[in-house]
């Protein structure tokens, strides 16, 4: 990812007070770049990862917290998102923001689609973000379009 599509990620997630980065691995740049703005931010993933001080880092393993009936409370924050995220782990993705009632953000690995409900949007660099979408009866009366969040 650019340091452009970066930037336009950074300004978009800003305007959220709280929000965690799924399976941060070794790119801590957007997180870094959200707690230098306020954001409280903190990242997840199956392998322990260094992260800015500012960033809280959690192990944790998204599909094993998909299926459970309760999620942890790092996830308890306006938006999750993920970049570079692998198609099999969209839908666990967006059914923890769905649990906690955030809204969901992320890239693929380039040529990928989603196989969650989602909205294009394009970033500089030639990079898209989805906007993905809840499903029938959590927040759809309330979701946070991209054109809100400018």
């Amino acid at each position: 990812m650019c340091s452009l599509a970066q930037d336009a990620l950074v300004e978009r997630f800003s305007q959220y007070t709280s929000a965690v980065e799924v399976g941060i691995g070794n790119r801590p740049a957007v997180a870094g770049a959200l707690a230098s703005r306020g954001v409280d931010i903190a990242a997840t993933d199956i392998v322990s990862c260094s992260v800015p001080h500012a960033v809280t880092f959690v192990h944790d393993d998204i599909v094993t917290t998909s299926k459970q009936h309760t999620t942890k409370p790092v996830y308890d924050v306006e938006l999750l998102y993920a970049l570079n995220l692998p198609p099999e782990l969209h839908r666990p993705f967006r059914d923890v923001a769905v649990t906690v009632g955030a809204d969901c953000r992320l890239t693929t690995l380039g040529y990928d689609v989603p196989v969650v409900p989602s909205r294009p949007v394009s970033l500089p660099g030639g990079d898209t973000l989805y906007i993905v979408e809840p499903t029938c009866n959590h927040r759809s009366d309330t979701l946070q379009t991209d054109t809100d969040i400018r």
